[in-house]
């Protein structure tokens, strides 16, 4: 798996404008059937990607947090909302909360989440590649097929798949 998140980044980058223009496609003309499709794409990966041999995710890229899921963590570690902020968070160029540093304070070395139960929706849905109106963030799934070697298959498996 090493040999594979280390790869990825050139891999990604190789393919990068071959799946700008395919995305850009998509996004004009989807198919009626896309959701359904990406489902099926993206459940077939996770039946084979075990993504606790991997988390790269959590390695080198960092959550955006909703309020709610500030306020549910904060929760479950007991705190009051400002303290868990203040200790583990950053407002970013967007005005977003997002994790302070990375890779993420929660992720131990066995790559299992301390905080699995009420992760931040972001990671709940991470790599977003079954979610429906799939073509309205393409920019999105180019940055995680960099960083997630499922999304990547998936894409790959998307652009044989859809013509």
């Amino acid at each position: 798996m090493e040999n594979v998140i280390n790869n990825l980044p050139k891999l990604a980058k190789d393919k990068h404008n071959e799946n700008k223009k395919f995305f850009a496609k998509l996004k004009k003309k989807p198919p009626k059937n896309l959701d359904y499709v990406m489902q099926e794409l993206h459940d077939n990966e996770f039946e084979k990607t075990d993504c606790l041999k991997c988390a790269n995710c959590c390695k080198t890229t960092g959550p955006l947090f909703t309020d709610k899921d500030v306020d549910r963590i904060a929760k479950h570690f007991r705190m009051k909302t400002q303290q868990f902020i203040t200790q583990y968070l950053r407002v970013d160029e967007d005005d977003d909360y997002v994790l302070q540093s990375v890779p993420c304070t929660f992720l131990g070395a066995d790559n299992y989440c301390s905080i699995y139960d009420v992760r931040p929706k972001a990671c709940r849905e991470f790599p977003h590649t079954n979610r429906k109106k799939f073509q309205q963030i393409s920019n999105l799934t180019l940055k995680n097929v960099a960083i997630c070697p499922a999304a990547f298959n998936i894409v790959e498996a998307m652009k044989q798949q859809i013509k």
